[in-house]
């Protein structure tokens, strides 16, 4: 069985059974940290932690990783994961807004996000 890697800011312990399901026919899950990426970074560093952390990634074998995160890094580690002809992935879901008036009489906008399916990078 193959390795289905998240990597974003929502562990998997997070998820709904919907996208753990989704998840699983890739592998079983394994979580790799996404990284505190700096605003004050420029392009070099941020390209320097997306080689590494795509080298610890690879080195896992994975069948499929999902990457969100931070734009300019995951746009780095996406090329790199793709180059190495990986299966990288976005979750894709549905938003459902509601409004409401709380306590004090103040409009509330909620979203809810429910997730339907993973689309794969090409």
């Amino acid at each position: 069985m193959g390795m289905f890697i998240n990597h974003t800011n929502h562990p998997s312990a997070s998820w709904s059974e919907e996208q753990l399901q989704a998840a699983r026919q890739y592998g079983d899950i394994m979580e790799v940290a996404f990284p505190q990426i700096e605003a004050a970074w420029d392009e070099a560093e941020v390209d320097r932690l997306a080689r590494e952390n795509a080298g610890r990634i690879l080195a896992l074998k994975p069948s499929a990783v999902l990457v969100q995160g931070e734009f300019t890094y995951s746009y780095a580690i996406i090329g790199y994961l793709l180059q190495a002809k990986v299966d990288v992935l976005a979750a894709c879901s549905e938003r459902c807004t509601e409004c409401f008036v709380n306590e004090q009489q103040e409009t509330v906008k909620r979203s809810i996000y429910k997730f339907v399916r993973f689309r794969s990078y090409k």
